[in-house]
């Protein structure tokens, strides 16, 4: 197989993304459609040299395209729900992150929970519900929330804490009606820290739930 067929058909559809505007966040889509694109490209092109064994450079390009639109199609639909978190999360003090695979939530967690505590503060419902009103419109995803605490106190006491905390967050968002089985779970207690567990401002940073929304494989 020619794979310098393979590389133009990624190398078009990447390019051709790269010169797109997303209507709905007004930034190119190159980080983030075009990657998908070109997974779903080169995952496609070698899928169809194989099936099309008789002609594997005409199959690898049939392939690439194919996966290419399919990849490319999964990165506008994030996007999308991207620009709808960050529109419903404006002022919330939650970060909404696009990453590679998908959308990236991080909610403070000394603003979702009271200190020692895993049950969700009241002045936080509206948020997750916000959450919730998004990932039930948006339901080709998976949504995949992890606890995360600082390393004050016994690592045992503080991995129960943070798996407590994830279930508490999925428990609110699956009686707002996004469906359990889209729904995962992790508590990584202290083993994950952003910032530094030597300041107050660190340790706040560290004490957090993320949850991350990814296309449905």
């Amino acid at each position: 197989m020619n794979l310098k067929f393979i590389g133009i058909a990624v190398v078009s559809v990447v390019t051709l993304s790269a010169c797109a505007i997303d209507p709905y966040t007004q930034e190119s889509r190159t980080s983030n459609t075009g990657k998908g694109a070109a997974g779903g490209a080169l995952l496609g092109a070698l899928i169809g040299a194989v099936a099309d064994s008789d002609n594997r450079e005409s199959g690898a390009i049939k392939g690439g395209l194919a996966g290419a639109a399919l990849g490319a199609g999964a990165g506008l639909y994030m996007d999308r729900q991207a620009a709808k978190l960050r529109a419903e999360l404006e002022y919330s003090g939650v970060k909404v992150e696009r990453t590679a695979n998908g959308v990236r939530l991080v909610m403070p967690g000394d603003v979702t929970f009271a200190s020692g505590r895993a049950d969700v503060q009241s002045e936080f419902y509206s948020v997750l519900t916000s959450v919730a009103k998004v990932a039930v419109e948006f339901d080709e995803t998976t949504v995949r929330i992890s606890g995360h605490t600082d390393s004050v106190g016994a690592s045992e006491y503080n991995q129960t804490l943070s798996e407590q905390r994830a279930r508490s967050v999925a428990a609110y968002l699956i009686n707002q009606g996004v469906a359990s089985g889209r729904v995962f779970t992790t508590g990584s207690g202290e083993r994950y820290p952003v910032a530094s567990n030597d300041t107050a401002s660190g340790r706040s940073a560290n004490r957090r739930v993320e949850i991350d929304l990814e296309p449905l494989r």
